[in-house]
């Protein structure tokens, strides 16, 4: 019986990824302490197939920081020797990353379907925005805002008691497909909106005189091949001209200083900016809706995922927005906020001295749009699971991240434009 009972747990887990098993690979970090390490790196990467967790790319590699790292089995010997030989520091993350993509479904939820405390595949968040607005229609309305390059319907839902002329923030998850715990944190927020409106003080006025823009999952076809295919991926889907590479990195697509540093124009690189801004579905669906609704938008916030940062522009530019020092004092109160349910700490400031110049990104978009008040959350955790987050961590990552939010929030409320 219990060696039945591993075999189904075995066929269980490997039934999330029938593609890519990743058996045997590893995650390394490494410290960088100065441009020699970083030519080092480079060399690496130029040899070795790297796949970068954080920063994004070789590119963005700064001194003084950590870089974290995903190399396949049949590599890993290798890039120790290589680590080993020229004193770079480092050490192993994760040393088998199929046992820990098969530990990240931990959660003690028996759900069949749609659950809060799991990870939701896409078809099971398509089903969840249509029963939520169903079962909560004086609170949610579901609307189609595009399509993505495979077709799927975009769908975005509006949170808020009806009122005319109401200002709204603009919520948006899943950016980047293996960010799992991005678009779990859209659906707590929804959930965390029905169950407590008319209960709790501060979510009720919120709804009474703000609305709220969700949308759940923006890459939904990368997110639904992270399911099918390959756990780590990260672009879009789309096809690109005269290449068998596939995909566009959404966060380098937008408007804003398009492709100008720490985004390359290579299609088979992870950080690829696309063939022009807004090349892709994805990107013209959320700034075509955003474009439509300036008047009333009033706030701006994605979820990323990970290294625990609230960050704000820019990224595109080592420049200072006009109101730095207001969103400074903001994400400093969010932050703090945030901590005081279980301690969790993130660091924030402006994106390009915080984390690493990266140009498209929406954050810094919406921005320049004149919507003031614009943030990227990247959630827990610091790189110990990072894009592999276990189940178990939705529930406090969501609720203290629900604490920032509401923060930011209060303070929209009170210093509306």
């Amino acid at each position: 019986m219990l060696a039945f009972l591993i075999l189904v747990t075995v066929t269980l887990a490997s039934a999330h990824h029938p593609g890519e098993h990743f058996e045997g690979d590893k995650v390394f970090r490494v410290h960088v302490e100065d441009e020699n390490h970083i030519s080092l790196l480079h060399e690496l990467a130029s040899t070795r197939q790297m796949d970068f967790w954080k920063p994004d790319s070789v590119a963005q590699i700064k001194p003084h920081s950590t870089v974290d790292f995903h190399v396949k089995a049949e590599d890993t010997v290798a890039v120790e020797d290589f680590l080993g030989q020229n004193g770079l520091r480092y050490e192993v993350l994760i040393s088998n990353l199929r046992s820990m993509l098969e530990a990240q479904f931990d959660s003690r939820v028996r759900a069949t379907g749609h659950s809060y405390e799991k990870y939701n595949n896409w078809e099971t968040i398509e089903a969840w925005t249509e029963q939520v607005a169903t079962e909560n229609p004086d609170l949610i309305s579901r609307s189609a805002i595009g399509t993505t390059f495979l077709g799927n319907t975009i769908y975005l839902l509006k949170v808020g008691k009806p009122g005319s002329n109401k200002p709204a923030i603009f919520m948006d998850c899943g950016f980047h497909a293996r960010e799992w715990i991005s678009p779990a944190f859209c659906q707590w927020f929804v959930r965390e909106a029905v169950r407590t409106y008319g209960r709790e003080i501060h979510m009720t006025e919120f709804l009474d005189k703000l609305d709220f823009y969700v949308l759940p999952v923006v890459n939904i076809d990368g997110y639904i091949y992270t399911w099918t295919t390959n756990r780590m991926w990260r672009k879009t889907r789309s096809t690109n001209a005269g290449t068998t590479c596939t995909g566009t990195d959404l966060n380098r697509n937008f408007d804003a200083g398009w492709c100008s540093i720490g985004a390359s124009n290579n299609p088979c690189a992870e950080t690829y900016c696309g063939s022009a801004a807004e090349s892709e579905k994805e990107t013209k669906a959320v700034a075509n809706f955003i474009r439509n609704h300036l008047s009333s938008i009033k706030a701006y916030l994605t979820i990323h995922s990970y290294s625990q940062m609230m960050l704000y522009p820019y990224s595109y530019a080592y420049k200072l927005p006009k109101n730095n020092v207001e969103l400074n004092t903001l994400a400093k109160g969010a932050v703090k906020e945030l901590a005081t349910l279980h301690g969790t700490a993130y660091t924030y400031g402006p994106g390009a001295s915080t984390i690493y110049p990266a140009a498209g990104g929406s954050d810094d978009w919406a921005y320049d749009q004149g919507i003031q008040y614009s943030f990227t959350f990247e959630l827990r955790d610091k790189g110990r699971y990072g894009f592999v987050l276990p189940e178990s961590q939705i529930q406090p990552t969501c609720e203290e991240t629900m604490l920032a939010i509401k923060y930011v929030t209060s303070y929209v409320l009170e210093h509306l434009y």
